[in-house]
């Protein structure tokens, strides 16, 4: 039995990640992802960057674009218009980023087969998000009507006192809330619970590498000199994970979490990402971005955005008195949390493979829920033998 995500013509490019529950470390979690970056944009002409990337990583175009605009102004100032609005940008792509994957992916991830109506009204209450309506005129602020959905359509409660609960009790408010609501997504979630593998995340292996700039530096020098860091990253000699548990603006080693808690962390962070902005606490203040110059015409950036830390780091070619792509790299939250020996790597390792195949594969679609690849995946069932993993 498979359990396979619906593909496009572009999956061949994007890459995909099989999974194989039970399996040792790495023939648990196995990516086809390939580094398009460097080999598609070097000789590019450094306008072409910010829309290469945003193509090549299409379901977070509008943060590559973004990082891409801010690597290029580090590494050549001026050379092109600087990107304005950042912190407003972020938010919003961020935002419209989370209300997709709560009503398009949660609805196809975590339901049962018995469960297929809450997709459709997952659908309806983003038909009515002001948030993902067309764009409104440039004096409107979608803000205040987007909390106010958020409020009616998913939380069915103030948001505030939603957000209060969360930071006191973490995932035993969620489960409180999600017992005392009777709407599509509490009643999803409490569903969802089940498939929980109750292994929480080591806060210790927190990417935080942009904290500083002993860190930023750090993790430029990767990238430029570690043959094959992009695919397979490494901080301090080991894997990582990153999403929006890991923000600059939040307590380090704050709430326990698990794969299921994670669903609450995204929650938590919509309602930040929607109220008002207030530095280090939510709105256009609560995510961060930053670059530097990394040499000559050399330049990274980082931003965080929903799926976690993203960076990019560009070399500008400008002999001839043009200017062209000598190098980039682009590092994406996907390789540090599905990397073969990481978080969700052990978590898949760590399944038991004699459970009923649906069993499993709740399991399995929970932590993808959770840990939001940027590509399609594959479930395979029957453990590799000793001989398979030896020769892997």
């Amino acid at each position: 039995m498979s359990l396979v995500t619906p593909v496009n013509d572009l999956s061949a490019l994007a890459g995909r990640l099989r999974v194989a529950p039970g399996a040792p470390l790495p023939l648990a979690l196995q990516s086809s992802r390939q580094d398009w970056a460097p080999r598609l944009a070097r000789g590019q002409a450094a306008s072409a960057l910010p829309g290469l990337t945003a193509s090549l990583f299409n379901l977070c175009s509008h943060a590559h674009r973004l990082c891409s605009q801010l690597a290029i102004e580090a590494a050549a100032p001026g050379l092109l218009p600087a990107p304005s609005q950042v912190a407003q940008r972020l938010r919003t792509e961020t935002a419209q980023e989370h209300i997709r994957r709560i009503g398009l992916d949660w609805p196809r991830l975590l339901a049962t087969d018995a469960q297929g109506s809450w997709a459709t009204l997952a659908q309806a209450a983003l038909q009515a998000c002001p948030l993902l309506a067309p764009a409104p005129a440039p004096a409107a602020d979608p803000w205040p009507a987007t909390l106010a959905w958020l409020e009616d359509q998913l939380l069915q409660m103030p948001a505030t006192t939603w957000q209060r609960a969360w930071q006191a009790c973490g995932a035993d408010w969620l489960l409180d809330w999600s017992h005392r609501h009777t709407g599509w997504l509490p009643t999803l979630l409490r569903a969802a619970r089940e498939a929980d593998t109750a292994v929480l995340l080591d806060p210790a292996t927190a990417l935080r590498a942009h904290a500083d700039l002993a860190g930023q530096r750090s993790l430029s020098a990767a990238l430029a000199l570690t043959p094959g860091f992009a695919l397979l990253p490494l901080w301090h000699g080991a894997p990582a994970h990153t999403g929006h548990w890991t923000r600059l603006n939040d307590l380090p080693g704050g709430l326990p979490l698990t794969p299921w808690a994670l669903l609450g962390s995204r929650i938590a962070e919509l309602i930040r990402l929607c109220k008002p902005d207030a530095p280090g606490q939510g709105g256009a203040a609560w995510l961060s971005f930053g670059s530097l110059n990394t040499g000559p015409h050399q330049g990274m950036a980082w931003v965080e955005m929903a799926r976690g830390l993203l960076v990019h780091q560009v070399e500008i070619d400008r002999a001839d008195g043009g200017a062209r792509a000598a190098d980039c790299r682009v590092l994406a939250p996907t390789e540090w949390n599905f990397h073969p020996q990481g978080v969700v790597a052990q978590h898949i390792a760590g399944l038991n493979a004699t459970e009923p195949a649906a069993t499993v594969e709740r399991r399995v679609r929970l932590l993808m829920a959770a840990f939001d690849p940027c590509v399609p995946f594959d479930v395979t069932h029957g453990v590799p033998t000793a001989k398979e993993a030896h020769h892997a």
